[in-house]
């Protein structure tokens, strides 16, 4: 373990142009860019996995803007110490007329099957579909794309888990003008043949829950965690392997209206990286931050506009999925888009691994110690 970490550090030290400053917390071993500048002004929902190999590959979306046509899936690949620059793998080309953007990639490493790449294509989260491309050779190739079948989204923002037959479970959801936005699973037993769709989990009067995470617990549980309207982050448990989950309830943890992602380690603790905020947002309600796009501009502290920035990006512990210890600060500093959509996954070595979006213009990567949480 120290031998891996001495190298990696040694690696980054000699890197001229990504590597920035990291916050002084000894569980921080390294903080980089994964790129200065793109072919693109706009990048954002980046996922990252560990191949079979053991090589990293990170993955995002990058365009003029969220919602363009001419946003694309970028894969870049982590070699001799440093990234490789990003090279389009995916877009949402129909024909010669028509051309759609594409959305949220998922990177994921099945055993023993190819590297899984899934994503979105479609004018809106309303109306997009899931697709699917894969690769044999640790992502240097990827085989032609494949939509996934109707009313199958694949994993929407956050990586799947897979079980120990094979199982894979996807963690997905909806967001409808009409029904609100709503949980459900995506179950596959043959790497993508044939799904089951478990849900919805919750209504719109419930809560309005989207990009859940999965974690596992020692007891066999799998567990739900997700972003929310109403600002805080909700869970569901299953004991059944995912057939059935408990209703969707607060955690007691709250968030922006902001994408999040969790991690089970090898030791059993469980890992949530987010927008933290300490308690519930204020009542009062003089501008909050819906869209994506949104510019947050100047804001009062203490209103539900100050409360809707993605700032600062956090990581939070837990022994049990229930009790929760706010652990490490990865971004503090106010940005207009601020830090958003993390990814998070533990390598091998044991490492963490966590990218997210800087200002919607970088994507950065951040290498965790976790046995100095």
């Amino acid at each position: 373990m120290k031998k891996s970490l001495a190298l990696l550090a040694s690696c980054l030290a000699t890197l001229s142009g990504p590597l920035v400053a990291a916050p002084q917390h000894p569980a921080i071993v390294s903080s980089q860019f994964i790129y200065d500048t793109g072919a693109y002004p706009s990048v954002h929902a980046s996922t990252i996995v560990e191949t079979t190999s053991g090589e990293l590959l990170a993955a995002w979306f990058g365009g003029t803007n969220e919602k363009n046509p001419d946003v694309c899936i970028y894969v870049a690949r982590f070699e001799n110490g440093k990234w490789t620059p990003g090279v389009q793998v995916a877009d949402g080309v129909q024909h010669a007329g028509k051309r759609y953007p594409t959305w949220n990639p998922v990177l994921f490493q099945p055993k023993d099957a190819p590297l899984m790449l899934f994503y979105k294509v479609g004018p809106s989260p309303q109306t997009w579909w899931g697709m699917l491309i894969t690769s044999t050779d640790g992502g240097r190739t990827w085989s032609e794309p494949r939509r996934l079948p109707e009313d199958v989204l694949g994993p929407i923002k956050n990586k799947p888990v897979q079980l120990a037959d094979g199982t894979i479970l996807s963690p997905s959801s909806t967001e409808s003008v009409k029904d609100g936005w709503r949980l459900h699973v995506e179950i596959t037993p043959d790497l993508g043949k044939t799904w089951q769709i478990v849900g919805p989990l919750n209504t719109k009067e419930e809560f309005n829950a989207i990009q859940p995470s999965i974690l596992t617990h020692k007891d066999g549980r799998l567990q739900l965690l997700s972003r929310t309207k109403e600002m805080i982050v909700a869970t569901n448990w299953s004991s059944d392997k995912g057939q059935t989950w408990t209703k969707t309830a607060a955690t007691g943890l709250f968030m922006p209206n902001s994408g999040s992602d969790a991690t089970t380690l090898a030791d059993g603790r469980q890992l949530l990286v987010y927008n933290w905020r300490s308690g519930p947002a204020p009542k009062e309600t003089p501008k909050v931050i819906r869209d994506e796009n949104d510019e947050p501009g100047p804001s009062k502290k203490g209103t539900r506009a100050d409360y809707g920035v993605r700032y600062p990006l956090n990581i939070s512990v837990s022994p049990d999925g229930v009790k929760w210890d706010m652990a490490v600060t990865l971004e503090d500093e106010p940005k207009p888009h601020g830090y958003a959509y993390p990814a998070m996954i533990q390598t091998k070595d044991g490492l963490v691994h966590v990218t997210y979006t800087w200002n919607r213009e970088k994507i950065k990567h951040v290498v965790i110690d976790p046995k100095k949480l």
